[in-house]
């Protein structure tokens, strides 16, 4: 056999060997949330420029799973043909749809019509940011429906729930399925601490929704997790001392009009702050 040709054979060989390596490298490995008590999720409110498909897509990629609804969405009068439909697009990609939200209530007509939305989409939690004269309703519309309502917390920017001891304070003599959405960044920027308040007040805390700031100020603005000053490592570990179950969502409201590269590198540093804390 000539050299030329042995070469060619080699190489050939050599080929087809990297060639079966390379389908037999196993899928990625389980995201490290896999194991904890907690779930990782996204808000809805990050794809506010996205369509759906752009959303479900986006979260297949980074391998998470839970979305909390957007209206923009699921719009409210939507049908229940509607509603089917997106519950199946959304299983296609793997997500479920676990609560929607926020949605802001200024009138008991709006309390209504949220709580039959959340009722007919099918989820059992509604994230909402009510005036506080509504609550005594919303406490009775709760003990009738059953449905969770956890309370959007804001910081400095709006007049209603600037932070964890302000939900509170509202809420603690109510029905206890009446809590908050802890968005750990909007509480820092109202100079509180987040991983404090999660451990005072676990037992309302329903939702989170994950970012990071520059300051703990009104001044301080989101970025993406991981480069502000929120401390996650302890964060981490309060999620698990106090055992919570719920979902973690990151609302990401850096460049919302190209938040892709921001969303992957907050999943990535919060998954390896999961890990790097075992």
């Amino acid at each position: 056999m000539k050299k030329s040709a042995f070469s060619l054979i080699i190489l050939f060989l050599l080929t087809v060997t990297l060639v079966a390596q390379e389908t037999k490298r196993p899928e990625p490995q389980p995201a490290p949330e896999k194991n904890e008590s907690f779930k990782l999720g996204m808000a809805g409110y990050t794809f506010v420029h996205f369509d759906l498909q752009t959303t479900l897509e986006t979260m297949k990629r980074c391998d998470v799973h839970f979305l909390c609804i957007k209206d923009f969405h699921l719009p409210i009068n939507s049908t229940s043909a509607e509603i089917e439909a997106f519950h199946k697009k959304c299983a296609e990609y793997g997500v479920t749809g676990y609560a929607v939200g926020p949605l802001y209530m200024k009138s008991k007509e709006d309390v209504d019509k949220y709580f039959d939305y959340a009722k007919r989409v099918g989820v059992n939690t509604i994230v909402g940011v009510p005036n506080y004269e509504l609550l005594p309703y919303i406490d009775e519309i709760v003990k009738e429906s059953g449905l969770y309502f956890a309370i959007h917390l804001h910081g400095p920017d709006i007049d209603v729930y600037p932070d964890a001891d302000d939900v509170w304070k509202h809420t603690k003599d109510l029905d206890p399925r009446i809590g908050m959405c802890l968005d750990i960044g909007h509480d820092t920027r109202n100079g509180k601490d987040p991983v404090a308040d999660l451990k005072k007040y676990h037992s309302r805390v329903f939702d989170i929704h994950l970012k990071d700031v520059t300051g703990a100020s009104k001044e301080g603005y989101s970025v993406e997790v991981g480069r502000g000053i929120i401390d996650f490592p302890a964060f981490v570990n309060m999620l698990r001392e106090v055992n919570y179950t719920g979902v973690v969502s990151l609302e990401h409201e850096r460049n919302m009009d190209d938040p892709f590269l921001g969303i992957a590198e907050s999943i990535g540093y919060f998954r390896a702050m999961i890990d790097a804390t075992k």
